[in-house]
């Protein structure tokens, strides 16, 4: 049965077009893509994550735990940092991405929402016996309050002292007097935070946001303008740029996998794979010519194939037609020559990330 988020009827009141996703009933938009992603990208834009996938690890050895189920290093975070990292097989395919909270006696786990069954019992599948591991997706609601001035508009809402909170560091405190974990992270490139708190608050945080950011022209954002958002940047999408075919290595999320780890699932993969040296790379691209790049077009380079798009659209930001894809050695450098079958072949050129350069948060 297809789920409802606590925001649902908000989004109906705000005219959002439903549609099913992750096995959730979620907003596609709202006024329009091209407006909401000018508004996160200029002010303030709100989006319903609660569709994401929450997981609580505790016990006295939970970041060894973590450490060993995931790529990055648990063992170096401070207190309430933030962590970009993967879960892998064994042979280096991803499980997913997520991110690691390093929470004050417990470790929060977030993950993809179309991922969340899967995610849940490959970490349950992995567990030691001296941790504990709990979903409390069903609980929780999220929302990401992005843009350049987000921070205004959040701190009308609490005493913590946001300025001082790093990118990719959290907070345990109260926003409306309602107690929730708050970090400095997102999908956008812009600023702006992610507050998690128990479902039963959902209609008072969602009217206390919009309330504070009424000055600011404060708007409901979809998943479509969230889609490319996210790829403006260079941010992946589990199921088109990563997926249990594709490693970090090749995806270049390499900084988030620590080989000198002395051990991690999926670690002997990637060693073989780096001295074996890498036979593909995800490369950014942007078209010559007018043509959306879709999930699944062939690459070539002169005649010969040599990859495939896994994301593509029109970025409203850089007003190009821009995209992302595997493309074989050795013709994934910058400065590269490619064609995209796109109802013939048409030109495009690789390009260095971000596609966008002006966020503020790179």
């Amino acid at each position: 049965m297809i789920k409802r988020t606590a925001f649902f009827d908000m989004h109906v009141q705000n005219n959002g077009k439903m549609v099913p996703f992750a096995g959730f009933e979620m907003p596609v938009q709202f006024k329009g893509v091209i407006d909401e992603i000018k508004r996160v990208r200029s002010t303030v834009g709100v989006f319903d994550v609660s569709h994401m996938g929450e997981f609580i690890i505790t016990g006295e050895r939970r970041k060894e735990f973590v450490d060993y189920i995931t790529t990055n290093s648990v063992a170096s975070l401070e207190d309430h940092q933030v962590q970009y990292s993967n879960f892998l097989y064994e042979n280096g395919g991803i499980v997913d991405d997520l991110l690691v909270y390093n929470l004050k006696d417990k470790i929060m786990l977030v993950v993809n929402a179309s991922n969340c069954e899967k995610d849940f019992n490959w970490v349950m599948k992995n567990k030691w016996d001296d941790v504990n591991v709990e979903n409390i997706s069903d609980s929780i609601s999220q929302l990401a309050v992005q843009g350049p001035v987000a921070e205004k508009v959040i701190a009308k809402l609490t005493s913590y002292p946001l300025e001082k909170m790093p990118f990719y560091y959290c907070a345990e405190t109260k926003v409306c007097g309602i107690d929730m974990v708050i970090s400095r992270t997102g999908y956008t490139g812009e600023d702006g935070f992610e507050l998690y708190f128990y479902n039963e608050n959902a209609k008072k945080m969602w009217d206390e946001i919009f309330k504070a950011g009424k000055e600011f022209d404060i708007e409901p954002i979809g998943l479509a303008a969230r889609d490319t958002l996210r790829l403006e940047m260079r941010y992946m999408l589990y199921g088109n740029d990563i997926t249990q075919d594709t490693t970090p290595l090749e995806a270049g999320t390499g900084w988030a996998v620590k080989m000198e780890k002395k051990d991690f699932i999926g670690r002997n993969a990637l060693i073989k794979q780096k001295e074996d040296g890498l036979k593909r790379k995800l490369v950014c691209f942007e078209m010559l010519e007018k043509a959306i790049p879709r999930h699944g077009y062939e690459i070539f380079a002169d005649d010969r194939k040599v990859g495939e798009v896994t994301s593509g659209n029109f970025s409203p930001s850089t007003e190009k037609y821009i995209g992302l894809g595997y493309v074989d050695s050795p013709f994934n450098k910058p400065g590269q020559d490619l064609f995209i079958e796109i109802r013939g072949k048409k030109k495009a050129v690789v390009v260095k990330p971000p596609f966008y350069k002006n966020a503020t948060h790179k």
